[in-house]
C-alpha cells in the first residue's frame, strides 16, 4: 500500500513557476508508476503528467507539454511536478497518484492510490 501527501501549492502570477512535491510512504514505492492529475471547480479530473517506476519514461497532457516536468527520486520516495509559464487555466487542485500499470497511463481509473491534493491558483 502507498500513502501520498502533496505539497507546494499556492498563489502565483501568470508566467510564474511552482514546484509541487508528493511524498510517498511504503516499501514498494519504486514499483509504482506515478501520475499528476488536476481538477478545477466544476470540471472533471484531468490528466497532467505521468512517470514510469524507474523514471525512464514520462508522458504529458498536450496542455502542459513544454511547460511542466515530472520527475521522481525513488531513494527519497518523492515525486515532483515543476510547473513553469503558468497560466490562469492551470488553476486547480493537483493530485498525485500511484499505479501498478506497467506503462504510462493518462487514465485516472488505472491509479490505485491518491493524495489529498494541493491547491494551485494562477492569477492573471
Amino acid at each position: 500500500q502507498v500513502q501520498l501527501v502533496e505539497s507546494g501549492g499556492g498563489l502565483v502570477q501568470a508566467g510564474g513557476s511552482l514546484r509541487l512535491s508528493c511524498a510517498a510512504s511504503g516499501r514498494t514505492f519504486s514499483t509504482y508508476g506515478m501520475g499528476w492529475f488536476r481538477q478545477a471547480p466544476g470540471l472533471e479530473r484531468e490528466f497532467v503528467a505521468t512517470i514510469t517506476p524507474s523514471g525512464s519514461s514520462t508522458y504529458y497532457a498536450d496542455s502542459v507539454k513544454g511547460r511542466f516536468t515530472v520527475s521522481r527520486d525513488n531513494a527519497k520516495k518523492m515525486v515532483y511536478l515543476q510547473m513553469n509559464s503558468l497560466k490562469p487555466e492551470d488553476t486547480a487542485v493537483y493530485y498525485c497518484a500511484a499505479t501498478k500499470y506497467p506503462g504510462v497511463s493518462p487514465y485516472y481509473t488505472e491509479y490505485n492510490y491518491w493524495g489529498q491534493g494541493t491547491h494551485v491558483t494562477v492569477s492573471s
